[in-house]
């Protein structure tokens, strides 16, 4: 049980951070960097929830479990596996909420025509704020995967799958938000040159 007395503790005065196994790593470490992103993408799902239409409660739960996913998924990021035993278990993203993620986006992606064309993220405030989740989701995919290419670093499989999946469903879950896509404005290459 998270129990949080008081908000500041004064550790971190010094440019240093605690991880969950307690080590104490610079606050620009990449590990640090990189989940303090997935906490950036689930602060910007959570702004994009608050325009949804009340016709998108579905999506709206699937955003939410999302959010929880996310919190998760830093945990399992602010702990590595250093293969040494902890006086604790660990909460890793796993397989079941990968397939999960998947799950739901096919069936969000069964109601959507297909796309002719790049789409901008433009339409319903909802559509983008989830767009803008997708692009920082993009940006924490990149910064766990330079963690996992550095030497004694580790990233579960699970969890670069996920990350990966997550701004394929935002991309969805926009065009949901957008009315089915109906709202969503395509890119026209070159359209503005002419002046």
């Amino acid at each position: 049980m998270v129990k949080l007395n008081k908000i500041y503790t004064k550790t971190g005065d010094q440019g240093t951070t605690g991880l969950g196994t307690g080590d104490r790593v610079a606050k620009h470490d990449a590990r640090i960097t990189a989940y303090g992103t997935v906490d950036e993408t689930n602060a910007a799902v959570g702004l994009a929830r608050t325009d949804l239409s009340d016709k998108h409660s579905e999506l709206d739960q699937q955003l939410m479990r999302i959010q929880h996913d996310l919190f998760d998924l830093g945990a399992d990021l602010c702990v590595p596996d250093t293969g040494e035993k902890l006086e604790f278990e660990p909460l890793r993203i796993t397989d079941d909420q990968v397939a999960r993620l998947e799950r739901d986006l096919d069936a969000l992606n069964e109601n959507l025509e297909s796309l002719k064309s790049f789409i901008l993220p433009a339409g319903h405030r909802s559509a983008v704020g989830l767009h803008l989740a997708r692009t920082v989701s993009r940006r924490a995919e990149r910064e766990i995967t330079l963690l996992a290419s550095q030497d004694g670093e580790t990233v579960s499989d699970a969890a670069l799958k996920y990350i990966n999946r997550l701004s394929d469903y935002l991309f969805v879950a926009a065009r949901v938000a957008n009315d089915y896509g109906k709202n969503d404005v395509l890119w026209v290459p070159g359209a503005t040159r002419e002046s």
